[in-house]
């Protein structure tokens, strides 16, 4: 599956370029794994997936693509970090907060793994007056980043969460409930 340029962020370089890869797209926490058992067997593109159920999941999307603007390099570390925080986002969590306040907390956790906070931040903020030409809903600066990932993902199929994509093929049998044990099985038998 093609990856544009701007997203090169989600892949990760866990072997040369040179080698022929398998491809697995998916959007779990099994990078250490991949990146030590898999060296140069195979290449994982991390999708990001909006679920539109959780409004702040859009939020924090938009955080992924203000850190891949800002520090690419840094995506995957940005991508564990939120993950251990994912809590202080969820509905509950952000429901009596303003979104441009939800974005600074957001941008606290890039600029706790390095990533010039100030910078993603920027990226980030919704103004609060209309555009010049009078349009209300301006969105930011990785709006239109947003808007391209979105179109990616309903131009596979994807609607769930994760959706895991080997060589192309949707592996419908994986879910977010897979084990590390059941990872290293599938792997195994897959990654050959």
């Amino acid at each position: 599956m093609a990856l544009p340029p701007k997203f090169a962020g989600h892949r990760l370089r866990a072997g040369t370029d040179q080698l022929p890869q398998h491809t697995l797209e998916l959007c779990i926490s099994v990078r250490p794994t991949l990146a030590s058992q898999y060296r140069g067997q195979l290449q994982v593109i991390f999708r990001q997936h909006i679920q539109p159920w959780h409004p702040s999941s859009t939020l924090m999307h938009e955080a992924g693509a203000a850190v891949l603007r800002v520090a690419p390099e840094k995506f995957w570390e940005f991508s564990a970090a939120l993950f251990k925080q994912q809590k202080d986002f969820f509905d509950v969590s952000v429901v009596n907060e303003t979104r441009n306040r939800t974005y600074e907390r957001l941008a606290k956790v890039a600029g706790h793994i390095g990533v010039e906070e100030r910078e993603v931040l920027k990226l980030l903020t919704v103004s609060d007056k209309a555009s010049d030409n009078g349009e209300l809903n301006t969105g930011n600066f990785v709006t239109d980043d947003i808007k391209k990932m979105v179109k990616a993902d309903r131009a596979v199929g994807v609607h769930v969460s994760p959706t895991v994509y080997f060589n192309g093929i949707e592996e419908p049998g994986i879910s977010s409930s897979f084990t590390a044990t059941q990872w290293g099985e599938w792997l195994a038998k897959n990654v050959i």
